[in-house]
C-alpha cells in the first residue's frame, strides 16, 4: 500500500462550500457554545395539557445524552476539528478519510451542542428542570496540543467500538427481530484521539486512531438515531414529537455521513493500515456485508417476518434502543470510564424515567 505519509487529501471534496463561516473555527465551538449561550425562554402554542410528566422524562433523558455527545465531539473538534494555521497529524489522517472531515466533524459538534441547549430551553420554557452534569466533569482528557485543560464528562482514551452496526445495515435481517451480528472490526481499550504529542509522531499510529475515531463516530450517531425513533412513540404531546423527531432526524443525516466516513478507513488507499494489534483491513475483498460503499440501510426485516423487506433504522425497540439501552452501550463502549458512583446513579435514574414514559390518548 502507499505510504500514509503520501495518502491524498482529496478522497471525496464535496460539501467543501461550507468551509470558511462561522463553522469554520474549532475553537468557536469550544468556547463559544459550551460557554452556554443565550437562554430565552422558548414561546410555545402547545396546549400544556398535552405535555405530561412522561414528556418531560424524555426531553430530560435525550438532554442529558445530548450533554454527553456535546462533551465527546468538542473533544473531537478540539483536534480534529477545523482549525487556523498548519494542520496537525490527526488532522492530516481524518483527511485521508474524506477531505472535508474537519469540517464534518466541527459541524457535527455544533449540531449536538444546539440540540443539548435546546432541549435544556424548552424544558425551562415549560417550568421543567434541566439537566446539569457539571458536577460530574472531572474526567482527563487529552494532553496533546490544541486540547483545553479542563475536566470531561467522557473518556475518549479507552474506547471499545461496537462496529456491529456496519454489517448490521448491510444485512437484511433486524436486531429487533432476534438477529445478531458480529463485529466488522474488532477495537478493544483504544484511544480515538491523541493522549499526547508522542501519539501524532508515527504516521501509521495516528491513522489508525483516526481510524478508531471514523468508526466510533459511526457508533455514536446510529446509536442516537435509534434512540430518537425509540423514545418518540412514548411521547404525548404533539409540539415534543416535533422536537424529537426533528432533532432524530438530524442525527440519521449526521450517521449517513459517518458511514461513508468509515468506509473509506477499509479500502484503498488507506486500507489495510495496522498498529500495536489493531488492524483495519481492505473491506473491498469480502464481500456485501464489508461493501464500503454501501451507505444506505440495506431493505431488511421490519415489524413481521412475513411482510416485504423495508430499510429503516434498526433497531427501535425498548430493549435495544431505549434510553436504558442506551446507557447500558455507552457504559459498555468504556465512554464513562473514570466516572463516579454518582454520576452512573444519575444516568440511570434519567433513564428509568424515560423508558417508564407511555403515550397518552
Amino acid at each position: 500500500m502507499k505510504s500514509i505519509e503520501g495518502l491524498s487529501k482529496h478522497v471525496s471534496g464535496r460539501r467543501s462550500f461550507l468551509k470558511g463561516g462561522a463553522l469554520a473555527s474549532g475553537a468557536f465551538v469550544t468556547a463559544s457554545l459550551l460557554g452556554g449561550g443565550p437562554t430565552a425562554r422558548a414561546e410555545s402554542d402547545d396546549n400544556d395539557n398535552d405535555f405530561t410528566d412522561g414528556d418531560v422524562a424524555i426531553l430530560r433523558f435525550l438532554a442529558a445524552a445530548e450533554i454527553l455527545e456535546s462533551d465527546l465531539w468538542t473533544q473531537y473538534a478540539e483536534l480534529g476539528g477545523n482549525t487556523n494555521g498548519a494542520l496537525n497529524p490527526y488532522q492530516k489522517a481524518l483527511q485521508n478519510l474524506d477531505g472535508d472531515g474537519s469540517q464534518y466533524i466541527t459541524s457535527n459538534t455544533l449540531d449536538e451542542v444546539s440540540h443539548a441547549a435546546f432541549l435544556n430551553a424548552y424544558l425551562e420554557s415549560k417550568g421543567a428542570k434541566p439537566v446539569n452534569l457539571d458536577a460530574f466533569r472531572n474526567l482527563q482528557g487529552s494532553k496533546a496540543t490544541g486540547a483545553q485543560n479542563i475536566g470531561r464528562l467522557t473518556n475518549l482514551m479507552h474506547l471499545n467500538v461496537d462496529t456491529s452496526w456496519y454489517i448490521r445495515y448491510r444485512s437484511t435481517t433486524n436486531p429487533d427481530m432476534g438477529a445478531t451480528f458480529p463485529q466488522a472490526v474488532t477495537i478493544i481499550d483504544r484511544p480515538a484521539i491523541p493522549r499526547t504529542d508522542a501519539d501524532m509522531g508515527n504516521a501509521t499510529q495516528i491513522q489508525v486512531i483516526a481510524n478508531t475515531a471514523a468508526f466510533h463516530f459511526g457508533t455514536i450517531e446510529q446509536g442516537g438515531s435509534s434512540l430518537y425513533a425509540s423514545l418518540s412513540r412514548k411521547v404525548t404531546s404533539e409540539q415534543v414529537l416535533e422536537i424529537t423527531l426533528g432533532i432524530g432526524g438530524d442525527e440519521v443525516a449526521h450517521f449517513l455521513e459517518w458511514v461513508d466516513f468509515a468506509g473509506n478507513g477499509v479500502q484503498p488507499p488507506v486500507a489495510p493500515v495496522s498498529f500495536a494489534g489493531l488492524t483495519f483491513p481492505d473491506f473491498t475483498t469480502k464481500g456485501p456485508l464489508f461493501q464500503p460503499n454501501l451507505i444506505f440501510p440495506v431493505p431488511a426485516q421490519f415489524i413481521h417476518p412475513r411482510l416485504p423487506h423495508c430499510a429503516v433504522i434498526r433497531p427501535l425497540t425498548d430493549k435495544f434502543a431505549g434510553a436504558r439501552a442506551t446507557v447500558t452501550f455507552l457504559t459498555n463502549m468504556n465512554l464513562f470510564a473514570g466516572q463516579s458512583k454518582q454520576f452512573f446513579a444519575e444516568l440511570q435514574r434519567l433513564a428509568d424515567a424515560a423508558d417508564a414514559a407511555r403515550r397518552r390518548d
